[in-house]
C-alpha cells in the first residue's frame, strides 16, 4: 500500500454516529443507487434499532431525501488513514461492497480492521480497471479479504474464477435492481374511499409540482368529455401546496374535495386533492392509472415508479426523470410504463389506458419487473440479518 500512503489526507467532518446496529454499504455505481436505498429502507422496516450508512464513490449521486435512519456521505479519501478515521467514527457491524471497482486502500484497510466484507452484485465490468497503470492487478489478493462474494450473472462470476475466486466463496444471485414491497395503507380509509368512488373510474397524479398542475387538470377535462365520470385524485409534491393547488381549481370551476378537511368525493367531484403525508399506499390502491410528476418540468428528478408498479398500476411519467432513469427505463422496456410530455401526450394515454384492458397488460408488465429483484434481495438481506443477529450476541 506504499502508493496508496502517498495520496494527500482528505479531511470530512461526519455527522454522529446513530445508536444501535450500523451497517455500511458502499455504492460504486450510480445506476444501483435505488436499489440500495430499498434495500436499507427493507432493513430499518424489520429491525428498529439498525441504521443504514451509505457511502458514495466519486461521480456518485444520491436521492435528495433519506429516511430517517439511513445515512449517506462521501466516501473516505484514498490514504488509509481516512479509512482509519472513518472506521473508528462509524464503528459499523459489516460493510457490502457494491458491483466491484475495488479500492485497494480502503479493502486493506477495513479487513486489517477486522470487519466483515461482503461484496454483491460483483458485475462483469466492476473488475476492467487497475488503480495504478504498469502494477500487477490488485483485485485477485483484495478478493480475497471478502468473507462472500454474490455474482451479478454467470459472466460475472467467470470473470471472478477467472482472478482466483474460490468456487465455494461464490454464488451467483442475479442482479441488485430496484423493487418495492408494496407499501401499507389504513384498510378503514381504503374500504371507505372505494365505497365513496364505487365503480367511477380513477386515475392519480402523484408528487404534483406548482408547475405542473395546469397540465394535469387540463388532461383530465380532456379526457372527462370522454369518460364522464372520471375521478382525479391529486397528491402535491408537498402538502403544503395544497392551499394554493385549492385556490387554482376554485378560479378554474372545478369541483373538488381535500383530504386534509377530512373529505371524501361523491358523484359531482371532479378532482380530490389528496394533501397529507404518508398515505401514497392508499392513492396507489385506488388508482389502476399513475401518472408519475414532478418529471414534466426540469429541476426534480421524477419519483420512484416501483411504489405504484407493486400496487398494480399503470404508469405515466414525463421526461424528467434522471433521479430514476434506470427504473423508469426498465419499466418502459417491459411495456409497463410510458412517457409523456404535455397536455396532449397526456390526454391521449388517459383515454387509451381508460379501458381496463389496457391498463390491466401494463400493470401486470410491472408487477413482474417489481419481482425480478426479490430474491436476490431477499439473500441479501439473510445475510445481513445473520450478520446483525451475530453482531448482537457478541
Amino acid at each position: 500500500m506504499a502508493w496508496a500512503r502517498r495520496r494527500e489526507r482528505q479531511d470530512r467532518i461526519y455527522p454522529p454516529r446513530p445508536p444501535g446496529l450500523l451497517v455500511w454499504v458502499h455504492a460504486t455505481r450510480g445506476e444501483r443507487i435505488s436499489a440500495i436505498m430499498q434495500l436499507a429502507a427493507r432493513l430499518i422496516s424489520q429491525r428498529s434499532n439498525a441504521y443504514v450508512l451509505v457511502t458514495l464513490a466519486p461521480g456518485v449521486t444520491g436521492p435528495k431525501r433519506l429516511k430517517k435512519q439511513i445515512i449517506m456521505v462521501p466516501a473516505p479519501g484514498l490514504h488509509p488513514e481516512d479509512m482509519r478515521e472513518f472506521l473508528a467514527h462509524w464503528r459499523p457491524e459489516l460493510c457490502l461492497w457494491t458491483c466491484g471497482d475495488l479500492v485497494t486502500s480502503h479493502v486493506v484497510t477495513v479487513a486489517e480492521a477486522g470487519l466483515a466484507l461482503y461484496l454483491v452484485d460483483a458485475r462483469e465490468d466492476g473488475f476492467d480497471t487497475r488503480p495504478v497503470p504498469l502494477l500487477p492487478d490488485p483485485a485477485p489478493v483484495l478478493l480475497e479479504y471478502f468473507t462472500a462474494v454474490m455474482a451479478s450473472d454467470a459472466n460475472a462470476a467467470r470473470r471472478l474464477r477467472k482472478l482466483g475466486m474460490a468456487e465455494e466463496d461464490l454464488t451467483i444471485t442475479g442482479p441488485l435492481q430496484e423493487g418495492s414491497a408494496a407499501i401499507g395503507c389504513n384498510q378503514t380509509d381504503l374500504a371507505d374511499m372505494r365505497s365513496a368512488i364505487g365503480t367511477r373510474p380513477v386515475w392519480l397524479a402523484a408528487m404534483v409540482q406548482p408547475e405542473e398542475l395546469t397540465t394535469v387538470l387540463r388532461a383530465h377535462r380532456a379526457v372527462s368529455s370522454w369518460a364522464h365520470r372520471l375521478l382525479l385524485i391529486i397528491v402535491p409534491d408537498k402538502p403544503e401546496m395544497g392551499d394554493d393547488m385549492a385556490r387554482r381549481m376554485e378560479r378554474g370551476g372545478m369541483s373538488f374535495t381535500r383530504w386534509s378537511d377530512s373529505e371524501f368525493p361523491d358523484e359531482t367531484t371532479e378532482v380530490h386533492l389528496a394533501d397529507t403525508y404518508g398515505e401514497m399506499g392508499l392513492w396507489y390502491r385506488l388508482s389502476p392509472i399513475s401518472f408519475m410528476a414532478s418529471s414534466l418540468v426540469a429541476g426534480h428528478g421524477g419519483c420512484d415508479p416501483f411504489e405504484p408498479a407493486a400496487l398494480g398500476s399503470a404508469i405515466l411519467y414525463g421526461p424528467n426523470i434522471g433521479r430514476h432513469l434506470h427504473a423508469y427505463s426498465r419499466l418502459a422496456e417491459a411495456g409497463a410504463a410510458r412517457i409523456v410530455r404535455d397536455t396532449d401526450t397526456l390526454t391521449t394515454a388517459l383515454k387509451q389506458l381508460v379501458a381496463p384492458d389496457r391498463a390491466a397488460a401494463m400493470s401486470l408488465a410491472a408487477w413482474e419487473i417489481v419481482s425480478e429483484g426479490a430474491q436476490v434481495s431477499d439473500r441479501i438481506m439473510d445475510l445481513i440479518q445473520d450478520a446483525l443477529d451475530l453482531a448482537e450476541v457478541t
